[in-house]
C-alpha cells in the first residue's frame, strides 16, 4: 500500500487563510472515499474560551463544537478522537472534577479518548465517575489493576463508519507510574506500550480495514532519551501495521506530520499532534483505496479562534490566526454557568503583576514565575511560624500557566497551580539530597524540571549537577536538611522516588500550593519578574 504524506501549510498560510469549519454539503461532494480524523490533545480543563498571551477569548468547547459541526458537513465520514489529560485546567474544570469537559465532549460527539496521566489526578472513585458520565470510551491497553482490566476502561473499539471498519487502540506512557498521582495509581501496572501494541495490532488488522493508534506517550527528540526513540517514535519504528499515530503527553504543536519508517515493513508511519488547551484541532483526511486501505493523507493544525498581535501605525491590532469561529450557542449556555459558580469565588483581586510573568520556559530553565512560586511557598512557611526549612523546591511542570501584566485574581492563581497539591516539609541526608539534586540536574527539558528558593544555588553542566549550596554553603553529605516541596513530590512524583524513599519527619501542613501563593501576594500587594541565577546551565 502506498502512502503519501501531504504536509500542512506553513504557518503563515495558517494565518491568512486558516481551516475551512463550513463548506458544500457532504451530499454535494464525492468524499465516500475519504475518512477524515479530527483529533485533540492534552485539553487540560479549559472548557470555555481563555486568555492565552497575549490575547483574550481563544480556544474553547463551544468554538470546538461550531468547527466539528462544521466538517462534519462537509464530509461524510469524520471520526472526532481525543490522546489523553483531559483533566487539571483552569477552575471551572477543576471545581467540578472535569464535569463541563466531559458535557462538552459528549455534545461535540467524542468518539473516543486515550487514557492520560492527569486521568489519575483525581481519587478512583472520581475517576470512575467520570468514565461513567462520558458517553464516548476511555481507551488504554496497556493498564491493569491487581493483574485485572481497570474497570470502565476498554483496550480498544473498532467503528463502523459507512462500511469502514476502523479500529482505534488506547496506549498510555509506562512512566506513568511516575508522573501520574502516587496515591491514585497504587495497584495498577503500566505496561510497555510497544509490547502490547505488537500483541493486539496483528487481531485488529484482521478484524479492521484501518488501523489507529490514539496514545499518549509523547513525541520526543531522541536527544532526552540520550540517542533511543522514546514514546510515539518508538512505537512507530517498532509496531508494524499501524495506520496512523494520533499522540499527546508532550504538547507538540506539530507543522506537519512526523513520519517514522517502521524498521521491518519500511513504510512511513504518520504521527501527529495538536499541541495543547484546545487552542488547535487536528484534521487528518485519510483517501482510501479499493480495499478500504489508506492510499494518501493529508493533514493540517486548525486554529481554535487563536489570535496574535501586531503593531500597525504604533498601535496594537489583534488578528485572528484563518477565521474567526462562532461558539455554539446552546453549548456555551450548558457551560458558563460552570464559570458563573467560580467566578463568584476566584474573581477578588489580590495584587498587581508589574510585568508579565511566562512560564514558557519553566521546564527547561530558571524563571521568574518559577522563582516567585517557590518564594512565595518560603514566605508563607515562614508566616505560619515553620521557618527551619533550608529551601523549596519545585517541579517546573507544576506550572501550568503564565501570570499576565496587570491586576491578579485568585482565578489566575489556580491556572497557574492547577493541581491540588499541598506544601511539605521533609528532613533528608545531605547525600540523599545530593543524590535528589543530582536526578534533578538530569530532567531540563521535562516536567520534573527544577525550580527553587533563593536559598538554593545550583549549577548543571552537560545535564549534571557541578554545585549546591544553600545560603551560599556547599551542601555536606553527614548534614541533615529540610526542604519544602509539594505533596506530589513529596509521594515521590515524576520519579523523585528518594523523597518518599529517604525522606522523614514528613509534615503535611495542609495548605493548598496555591492558597499559599494567593496570601503572599495579597501580602505584597505587586510582584515584579526577575531571576537571580539560581540554576546555571551551561
Amino acid at each position: 500500500m502506498k502512502k503519501i504524506f501531504l504536509p500542512i501549510v506553513c504557518i503563515l498560510s495558517l494565518i491568512l487563510t486558516g481551516c475551512a469549519t463550513a463548506g458544500t454539503n457532504a451530499s454535494q461532494l464525492n468524499n465516500g472515499n475519504k475518512l477524515v480524523v479530527l483529533h485533540t490533545n492534552d485539553h487540560h480543563g479549559h472548557p470555555l474560551a481563555f486568555y492565552n498571551y497575549p490575547c483574550p477569548d481563544q480556544g474553547g468547547l463551544p468554538a470546538r463544537a461550531t468547527f466539528v459541526k462544521g466538517v462534519r458537513n462537509e464530509y461524510s465520514n469524520v471520526l472526532v478522537l481525543d490522546a489523553g489529560d483531559l483533566n487539571t485546567g483552569r477552575a471551572e474544570s477543576n471545581f467540578f472534577d472535569a464535569k463541563p469537559d466531559i458535557i462538552g465532549y459528549n455534545y461535540i460527539g467524542y468518539d473516543a479518548m486515550a487514557v492520560g496521566n492527569h486521568e489519575f489526578d483525581p481519587s478512583p472513585a472520581k475517576m470512575l465517575k467520570q468514565i461513567k458520565a462520558s458517553k464516548f470510551p476511555w481507551l488504554c491497553a496497556n493498564i491493569s489493576k491487581n493483574g485485572k482490566p481497570m474497570k470502565g476502561i476498554s483496550p480498544y473499539i473498532i467503528k463502523d463508519v459507512n462500511g469502514v471498519k476502523v479500529a482505534i487502540l488506547g496506549l498510555i506512557d509506562p512512566n506513568t507510574y511516575m508522573t501520574g498521582n502516587p496515591q491514585n495509581i497504587q495497584d495498577i501496572e503500566f505496561a510497555d506500550p510497544v509490547e502490547v501494541a505488537n500483541d493486539l495490532v496483528p487481531l485488529l488488522k484482521s478484524k479492521a480495514d484501518i488501523v489507529i493508534a490514539l496514545v499518549h506517550l509523547g513525541t520526543y527528540n531522541p536527544f532526552y532519551a540520550k540517542g533511543k526513540a522514546i514514546g510515539s517514535i518508538r512505537l512507530a519504528q517498532e509496531v508494524q501495521g499501524i495506520d496512523l499515530i494520533v499522540d499527546g503527553h508532550s504538547h507538540t504543536k506539530m507543522k506537519e506530520p512526523l513520519e517514522v519508517e517502521n524498521i521491518e515493513s519500511k513504510k512511513k508511519i504518520p504521527i501527529v499532534q495538536a499541541g495543547s488547551w484546545g487552542l488547535h484541532m487536528g484534521k487528518a483526511i485519510l483517501t482510501l483505496n479499493e480495499n478500504k486501505g489508506v492510499a494518501s493523507l493529508d493533514w493540517e493544525l486548525c486554529p481554535i479562534n487563536v489570535q496574535y498581535v501586531e503593531k500597525v501605525d504604533g498601535k496594537k491590532v489583534t488578528h485572528y490566526v484563518g477565521e474567526k469561529i462562532e461558539k455554539d450557542p446552546v453549548l456555551l449556555k450548558k457551560l458558563s454557568k460552570y464559570k458563573k459558580k467560580v467566578d463568584a469565588i476566584l474573581s477578588e483581586k489580590i495584587g498587581v503583576a508589574k510585568e508579565t510573568f511566562s512560564n514558557k520556559e519553566t521546564r527547561n530553565q530558571e524563571t521568574a514565575l518559577g522563582d516567585m512560586v517557590c518564594d512565595g511557598q518560603m514566605w508563607y512557611l515562614k508566616s505560619i511560624g515553620i521557618k527551619k526549612v533550608d529551601f523549596f523546591f519545585q517541579n517546573g511542570g507544576g506550572i501550568r500557566a503564565t501570570l499576565g501584566k496587570g491586576d491578579i485574581q485568585k482565578s489566575t492563581i489556580y491556572e497557574i497551580l492547577p493541581f491540588d497539591n499541598t506544601i511539605v516539609t521533609l528532613k533528608i541526608s545531605g547525600e540523599d539530597l545530593l543524590k535528589f539534586l543530582e536526578q534533578a540536574a538530569t530532567n531540563i527539558g521535562e516536567g520534573s524540571m527544577p525550580q527553587v528558593s533563593k536559598e538554593a544555588q545550583l549549577t548543571i553542566k552537560n545535564g549534571k549537577l557541578v554545585s549546591a549550596t544553600i545560603n551560599g554553603t556547599q551542601i555536606l553529605p553527614n548534614e541533615t536538611y529540610t526542604i519544602a516541596t509539594n505533596s506530589y513530590l513529596a509521594s515521590g512524583g515524576d520519579g523523585y522516588s528518594i523523597l518518599k524513599e529517604k525522606g522523614f519527619d514528613n509534615y503535611d501542613t495542609s495548605v493548598m500550593q496555591r492558597d499559599a501563593i494567593i496570601e503572599y501576594i495579597s501580602a505584597q500587594k505587586s510582584v515584579t519578574p526577575k531571576t537571580d541565577k539560581r540554576i546555571k546551565i551551561n
